[in-house]
């Protein structure tokens, strides 16, 4: 998962890849996953439900993932990358 040049967000099944130096901009780094990122908790659960948002003008703009234990949104926010975990509201 990634935004694009024009600020779309595209998701793409792809194995991971090296981290690279972009010199004045800084540089990318690529870790095996921890309890840092939105997405650590759900590890081995089942995906419920993808709720996607967007147009067919502007693209893919947002994406949320619904796993058992909550949800994982995801989105283009001016170019950035923005997840974001939260709970999952229980009927009755």
């Amino acid at each position: 998962m990634t935004t694009k040049s024009d600020w779309r967000l595209s998701v793409e099944p792809s194995a991971p890849f090296e981290g690279y130096d972009m010199a004045e901009a800084g540089r990318v780094e690529v870790r095996p996953i921890d309890g840092e990122t939105p997405f650590a908790r759900h590890l081995g659960e089942t995906v419920l439900a993808v709720r996607e948002e967007g147009d067919a003008d502007n693209g893919l703009s947002a994406l949320e993932i619904t796993f058992e234990s909550g949800l994982v949104r995801c989105a283009s926010w001016s170019g950035d990358l923005s997840l974001r975990r939260a709970a999952v509201a229980r009927d009755g």
